[in-house]
């Protein structure tokens, strides 16, 4: 007699058939390198090998938190990606809104593209882009003070001013990858509402907020969730090419990739980076079962699990 399972197993066993590739991707990409993570705990040497290395316990671990930068670049870290996630979602919004508002269907077509034209950029390109912007000589920006008989300001050795910049380089190459989400999203919201509103004298702002943002909720609340549970990981693409290896910004701009990559290349600490990767993503784990329980309390839709 067949269990009920035999039986799914044979009635879907053409769709299982297709999801053997995507499984065995996860598995070889996803799961197998996560053994790597007893480096963290040990002496690695290359002629020992892995497996062959000697034991450190939570010496790896206790080295980082002991010298001084864990809590600075761990705070880097969050505080970068908790202001990336609510201005680039306000700004995500806020364009794909008033995108859906427009009427000119040329207008549109050609502002999304605009927008959507800077997440094809490498961080490499952002990065010479912003060197070509912002260096002291030949700068764009310095180009312009001193044609306004302004003093050149010499960003790459000014800290306080490269949160601003980093933050608006993310939300240049970012917004407009989000707004087509949001668009989408707009998209398929059933029109009948808002001719219920207009009839009902509405204005353009009442739909806004009564229609639109609430049907927009549950997409914000997924996308946001997502972004979470990346918060303890630094773009490290936008924090090196943009930075480069500039020794003077890193108190404000050092965030745990970068850490981690230094300590891998400079000092070859392959066990200490395996830690602070290791801490990483516990960090992430975390965040990311704590936001998912919030928002499952408060809306047990929206939550991702």
């Amino acid at each position: 007699m067949k269990t009920p399972f035999i039986r799914d197993l044979i009635s879907y066993r053409t769709m299982l058939l297709m999801l053997i590739p995507s499984v065995l991707f996860v598995a070889l990409f996803q799961y197998v390198p996560m053994l790597g993570l007893v480096m963290a705990f040990k002496h690695y040497t290359y002629s020992k090998g892995i497996l062959g290395s000697d034991w450190s316990g939570i010496e790896n671990f206790r080295f980082f938190f002991i010298s001084g930068d864990a809590w600075r670049v761990t705070r880097n870290t969050v505080l970068y990606n908790a202001v990336f996630i609510v201005i680039n979602l306000v700004l995500q919004v806020g364009i794909a809104i008033l995108i859906s508002e427009i009427k000119g269907r040329w207008f549109k077509k050609i502002s999304q593209s605009v927008m959507f034209l800077p997440y094809f950029f490498s961080w490499v390109v952002v990065g010479s882009i912003a060197y070509n912007l912002l260096n002291y000589e030949h700068g764009t920006v310095n180009t312009l003070l001193r044609t306004f008989g302004m003093e050149s300001v010499n960003f790459y050795s000014t800290t306080g001013i490269w949160p601003y910049l980093l933050v608006f380089f993310s939300a240049w190459k970012s917004v407009g990858y989000g707004v087509v989400f949001y668009l989408a999203a707009i998209m398929s919201i059933d029109q009948e509402m808002y001719e219920a509103a207009e009839t009902d004298g509405a204005n353009v702002f009442q739909k806004v907020w009564h229609i639109t943002i609430p049907c927009l909720k549950p997409t914000m609340i997924i996308l946001t969730l997502l972004s979470v549970g990346h918060i303890f990981r630094g773009d490290f693409g936008l924090f090196y090419n943009v930075i480069g290896n500039n020794g003077l910004l890193f108190a404000n701009t050092d965030v745990i990739d970068t850490y981690v990559y230094r300590s891998l290349v400079q000092s070859n600490e392959i066990g200490m980076s395996a830690a602070i990767g290791f801490f990483q993503s516990i960090l992430c784990f975390v965040t990311i079962l704590v936001v998912n329980g919030i928002v499952r309390k408060a809306d047990k839709d929206s939550a991702l699990f």
